[in-house]
C-alpha cells in the first residue's frame, strides 16, 4: 500500500467538499442556529455520501456509474423536491430568542440524514468526483484493494476535515448574531438553497 493515495483522497475530498453550495449554505446556517456539533454533524452527512462516491470512482465500478447516470433524472427531481421544500422551511423558520442547546442524538440523525441524502442524490457530486479525479490522476497508479481503500479513507478525511474547519469557524461568530441577525440569516440561507432547487428542477426541462 502506498500512503501516497492517502494524501491524494485528502486533497480530493477537500477540493469536492470546498465549493460553497446549498450543503455549504445549510452547514452555515444551522451552526448559527444550533451550533457547531449540528453544522459539523450536517457536513459528515455529506461526508459520508462523498465517500460512497469516491469509492465508485476509485474502484472503476463503471456498472455502479451507469446505474446512477440512468436514474438521474429521478435523483436530480427528489432532489431539487427536497431543496426547495428545505429553502422554504429555512426561510420561514423563526430563530429562537436564546441560544440553542446541544442537540439530542435524534435532531444530529436527522441533521446527518438530511444532507446525505441531498448529496447522494446529486448526479454532479459523481460528475465533480469523475473530473477530479481525471484530472489530479487520483486514481492511476492503484494496484490493489489496499490503495483504493487509502484513496477512500483520504477522500471522507479531506471533506471531513473541510467541514470541520467550516463550522468551527463559523461558531466563532456565532455569539455576535441576535435572533434579529439571524432571521436574516434564516431568510438569505432560505432564497440560495430554494435557488439551488429551483435550479435543479428547471435542469430537467
Amino acid at each position: 500500500m502506498d500512503v501516497g493515495f492517502l494524501l491524494r483522497g485528502l486533497l480530493v475530498g477537500f477540493a469536492i467538499a470546498a465549493p460553497v453550495g446549498p450543503i455549504g449554505v445549510l452547514c452555515i446556517r444551522r451552526t448559527l442556529a444550533d451550533g457547531r456539533m449540528t453544522g459539523f454533524v450536517s457536513g459528515m452527512g455529506a461526508a459520508t455520501a462523498d465517500m460512497i462516491y469516491g469509492t465508485v470512482a476509485a474502484l472503476g465500478l463503471t456498472a455502479v456509474a451507469d446505474l446512477l447516470a440512468g436514474v438521474s433524472l429521478w435523483t436530480r427531481l427528489l432532489g431539487g423536491i427536497f431543496l426547495c421544500y428545505l429553502g422554504v422551511r429555512t426561510a420561514r423558520e423563526v430563530p429562537a430568542d436564546r441560544p440553542a442547546t446541544v442537540a439530542g442524538a435524534r435532531g444530529l440523525l436527522g441533521a446527518y440524514a438530511s444532507t446525505f441524502a441531498l448529496t447522494i442524490t446529486n448526479p454532479a457530486t459523481i460528475i465533480a468526483f469523475a473530473a477530479v479525479f481525471a484530472g489530479m490522476g487520483a486514481a492511476s497508479g492503484v494496484s490493489g484493494y489496499g490503495d483504493a481503500l487509502l484513496l477512500v479513507v483520504g477522500v471522507f478525511s479531506g471533506s471531513a476535515l473541510w467541514w470541520l474547519l467550516l463550522s468551527g469557524g463559523v461558531s466563532l461568530l456565532r455569539s455576535r448574531v441576535t435572533p434579529g441577525a439571524l432571521r436574516w440569516v434564516n431568510r438569505s440561507a432560505g432564497l440560495i438553497i430554494l435557488g439551488f432547487g429551483a435550479a435543479a428542477l428547471a435542469s430537467l426541462l
